[in-house]
């Protein structure tokens, strides 16, 4: 059963091609252990909510874009040793390729799909 990372956070709005180039250097990383995708997704219909949404999650101000992001992995124990792996990448350090947002202000989680529809993936039954 394939597992999902998402990630939610805010980006400075002007700084929108320097978060591109920031998951095409670090994004590969995943890549190169097992993630079968990774999407990165530029805020295009986010609308406000009376209660909450997802600009109220991070906090964005009015200068930042909303980015959702997720990674597909073909289960849970790929994406933990790639995690555990990725620290020794050089990639993934901050000083080689700067996250260009405010990483506190991110919120993530892993998921364990419970309903999925679709093409199914290589490996998953129906395949």
């Amino acid at each position: 059963m394939s597992y999902i990372d998402g990630f939610v956070l805010a980006v400075p709005t002007a700084r929108k091609q320097e978060f591109i180039d920031h998951a095409n250097e670090g994004d590969p990383m995943f890549m190169d252990r097992g993630a079968l995708r990774v999407l990165e997704c530029w805020a295009d219909d986010v609308p406000d909510g009376k209660v909450t949404d997802f600009r109220r999650a991070v906090q964005a101000r009015d200068d930042e874009s909303v980015v959702f992001s997720w990674i597909e992995w073909p289960d849970k124990a790929t994406r933990d040793a790639a995690m555990k792996d990725m620290m020794d990448d050089p990639r993934a350090d901050p000083a080689k390729n700067p996250m260009p947002f405010d990483g506190k202000r991110m919120i993530f989680g892993g998921f364990s799909p419970v309903v999925t529809m679709g093409a199914a993936l290589a490996g998953e039954a129906g395949a």
